[in-house]
Formats: C-alpha cells, structure tokens, sequence
C-alpha cells in the first residue's frame, strides 16, 4: 500500500486529525438532506442497509455510464416504480450540496451512484420524537397529521403551544442537530465502507478513500454554519487540502477519515451541549429558537442557524413577508392556527407542520403544488429557484408507501400491500380563483398577471363558466329596471352579505391584521 505523503503532515503541534476549536469549521448534519430528503417508499427502508447495499452498489455500478444511473436503472435495481424512481432522482438532486449541483439535476444526466447509496442508506434515520402529550385527543387535528413522512410533526396543537406557553414537546433545532450527528456517529463506518475502495492489506489498511469518492460525504456534513463557502469538502479537510490538481491524489485509509470525523462529531455535540446548557442557565433571548414563546401573535418570523427562517406561533392573524424579509432558502411554518400567512419570495426548501385551520400560500419552492393563484412577482421568484411552468404535474399526486419513520423495520422492504394516504382532486365545480390581495403585491411590481401553471382542461372550463355567470349576473344588476333608491339600497344588500361572509369566515381579520404590516 502507499504511504500517504504530503497530505498528512501535521499543520499544527495538535496534529491533523484533531478537530478545529474554531466555530466556522464546526462540523454539521446537512439539514437538508435529514429534513427533506427521506421518502416515505416502504421498498428504501432497509432493516440491514450495509448488507442491502452493497451488492446494490455492485449491480448499478455495472449497469452505469460514468457512475451514473438514471430512473429506469433504479427502478429496475431497487424493484419500484418508474415514478417512484423518478421522484428518487428528482429528490437526491434537490438535496445535493451546491457545490455539486450540476449533478444529477435530470434523468438525462442521471445522479452518482455513490451519491445514490449514501441517499439511500440515510433513509434508514428515524426523526427525534417529541416527548407524548397526555390529551392524544386534542392534538390529532393539525397539519401534517400523524404520517408516514413525520409521526413527530403534529405532536402539540397551536392552541396547546399557546396554551402551554411552551415548546417543550418539540424538539428544538440543537436537538435535531445532535440527533443527527448521533445518527452519522452510529453509522459512520458503514457508510465509509460504501465509498471506500479495497487494496491490499491487512484490517484497518485494506479500505482506502480517495479524494473524489471522499467528496460524497459532503452530502452528509458540513463545516461551518455557512458550509465550506464553495470549496468542496475535501478543500476543508486535512487529507486533500494540498492536493496538485495537476496530480493523482493519494488514496487515503478509510480509518483515517473515520477517527477524524469522529473526533470532529465529538466537538461538534460537546459544543451543542455547551450551547444548550449556557442557554438554560442564562437569560432568555427572544431571538433564541429555543425559548419558550410568551406571546404567540407577537412570535412571528426569525431566523436562526444556517440560514432557516422561522415563523411560528401565529394564532388567529394575518400574515405577510417579502422576499426582503426571508435571510437564506428555507423556511419553517409550524405552530400556526386559524391564520392566513403569505410568503411571497424565492426559497429552495419550506416545510410546514404542526399548523391547523390556517392558510399558507408560499410563493416559489421546488416541486410545491401551487394555489390557483398569482402575485406580480411570482414568475421572477420561480426563475430565481429554478421552477418551470411547462413541468406542470398539478393535477397528478403521486401515492407513496406508508412507513414510519420512528418504527422503520414494521415495514420492511418488500411489503407492498402497504396503502397510502393520497391527495385527491376537488370537484370542478368546487375549484375557484384563490386571490391574494393586490395590497401584498410588494416592494415593486412585477410582469405576472396570470397564473403561469396551465390549468387541467376540466378546471379551466369551470373557470370560464363561473367567470361567465359572474359576468351575466353584473349586467343583470347593472340593467335592472330599479329607481335609483331601490339600486342603492340593493348595493346596500350586498355590502351587508358580505360584511357578514368576512366575520363568519373569519376573513374579516385579514383585512385589520394586514392594515398594520
């Protein structure tokens, strides 16, 4: 085996695998990839995922073009769907450092295979469960409800929260993290031996990483709260940091690799634990994600680490934000009830949860069915986060399996008489124009004037007939033979009825609550 050379001279008198006191080189979980890439498909959840995976891996590697494998190769390999397969690529795209996110963007292009079994393998984590709530009851009517994707998610009703003043059944974002730090600790070596490649050696000795498959575990963990800044990971690590471009690079031991990470994971939950314990000691920020919540119309958006914000704790209120008013890509709906909450901006991940009797429109997110609905700004946020309204699968929910993530081995792979809770269409004739108000328009105005997704050739003919009979019941009250005292009063009639609507359907707060944004 070849000695490892220039990339392991120690950098500094604590040697290159001790891991960095610096907090901008504190190794992360890829939020990304723990909270919006697992798919409740029953046939992914291994109860063995190393011994699953690698003669999957051996099977795809034969059947690649350069490492890569598009829909049909996975549905064959993995025995699902072809639109199964495709959301798999669609979704191990999506969730793709940005360093690397020219790959796998398409079926053309396909995803990489190492990539894929690092993906699949992590669809064996199970999300941190909250602590119970004793009234079971009370809480089973939020949004989502107890499911396959998160059991966690609708743990607490709005109202509770409110009630409670307390997010103590949630998990916070510091628990998730090390939640998720504990999980690649656990399942570290297995995944190492899914990239790494065997020479010849003994133990320790006989599995090797080099740079480019190293690089795939950018899919699991960064550094800093920013990332690595556009550098790929081996550009922040101690191995090929130095590496000549120009050169091969020198495989490194897979054991290395393993005890750095280690170590690094190791600070990592010692300083989460630090944090949260300064936290609970000390006075209370009303910035801090992890406080409790004093008032829940007064807590709205925030944002916390790494780029996610936060709106929560909205009850009975109306709500808007701009894409200047969103700091980073993601953001975080939960705990709302009885709101109207509008998100108008650009963003690459949203996940709402734990929300009851509430409306939330968000403007541009990836693969998000839309309203039927617009706002001036929305075609340029769709182009900002790559949307294409000619994509328009609007009126196609694809069933999944249902799996528990918390009991993952109830449902092994193989069981397909597992049935899905699915989406289904509403009525034509139930199906209107969903409005935003023009006052929300924002900062500056936009070219939209239409909803840009074409509408399903049944829906667009019950708009055209219910924008007919709209316009037949104007001209009739526009040329009915009434005195003027009598049209006037008829106005008045109207005003009255609707006045009424807004307080029955509880709109009429839209109208007070957004006066004042």
């Amino acid at each position: 085996m070849t000695e490892p050379t220039e990339p392991f001279a120690p950098s500094s008198p604590t040697g290159p695998t001790a891991p960095s006191k610096d907090l901008t080189t504190v190794v992360h979980p890829r939020r990304e990839l723990f909270e919006h890439g697992l798919l409740p498909i029953p046939k992914l959840i291994f109860s063995d995922p190393t011994q699953t995976l690698i003669p999957l891996k051996q099977k795809l590697l034969e059947q690649s073009s350069n490492n890569r494998v598009d829909s049909p190769i996975i549905a064959d390999s993995l025995q699902i769907s072809i639109d199964h397969a495709t959301l798999v690529l669609d979704t191990l795209a999506s969730v793709l450092p940005s360093v690397n996110g020219n790959r796998g963007e398409n079926d053309a292009v396909g995803v990489d295979v190492f990539d894929l079994v690092v993906f699949l393998y992590v669809q064996s984590y199970k999300k941190l469960l909250p602590r119970t709530h004793k009234d079971s009851a009370a809480v089973s009517d939020v949004w989502p409800s107890t499911s396959a994707f998160d059991g966690y998610l609708s743990a607490l009703s709005p109202l509770q929260l409110v009630r409670s003043n307390s997010r103590r059944f949630m998990p916070s974002q510091a628990d998730e993290e090390a939640h998720q730090l504990s999980y690649l600790q656990k399942h570290l070596a297995n995944i190492l031996s899914l990239l790494a490649e065997p020479v010849e050696g003994e133990g320790d000795e006989s599995l090797v990483l080099t740079m480019d498959r190293f690089e795939h575990l950018g899919l699991l963990i960064q550094f800093g709260d920013k990332g690595s800044g556009g550098n790929s990971l081996s550009q922040v690590s101690p191995f090929f940091a130095n590496s000549d471009p120009d050169m091969p690079d020198v495989p490194v031991p897979a054991a290395q690799v393993h005890d750095w990470l280690l170590q690094n994971i190791a600070s990592a939950l010692e300083y989460i634990s630090e944090r949260t314990s300064s936290k609970e000691n000390g006075p209370a920020n009303a910035s801090d994600q992890d406080v409790a919540m004093t008032d829940a119309c007064a807590l709205k958006v925030s944002t916390g680490t790494r780029g996610t914000s936060f709106i929560e704790g909205i009850s009975k209120s109306s709500y808007v934000k701009h894409a200047s008013d969103i700091k980073g890509s993601s953001i975080k709906v939960l705990n709302c009830q009885e709101s109207a909450i509008y998100i108008l901006a650009p963003l690459r991940y949203a996940t709402v949860y734990g929300c009851s009797d509430a409306t939330i429109v968000l403007g541009a997110v990836g693969k998000v069915a839309p309203y039927n609905t617009f706002y001036s700004q929305l075609e340029e946020h769709m182009n900002e986060v790559g949307i294409l309204p000619t994509v328009n699968r609007w009126d196609e929910p694809l069933a999944l399996g249902m799996v528990d993530h918390h009991d993952s081995l109830s449902h092994p792979a193989g069981v397909s008489d597992v049935q899905a809770e699915t989406a289904t269409r509403v009525d034509p004739d139930q199906f209107t124009n969903f409005v935003i108000p023009n006052w929300l328009g924002g900062e500056s105005t936009g070219s939209t004037e239409n909803n840009p997704f074409t509408l399903p050739d049944a829906y667009m003919a019950s708009q055209l007939r219910n924008q007919k009979n709209l316009g037949e019941i104007r001209q009739l009250l526009r040329e009915a033979p009434l005195e003027e005292s009598r049209k006037k009063e008829l106005s008045s009639a109207l005003h009255v009825y609707f006045k009424d609507w807004l307080y029955a359907s509880g709109n009429i707060r839209q109208l007070y609550c957004l006066q004042g944004e």
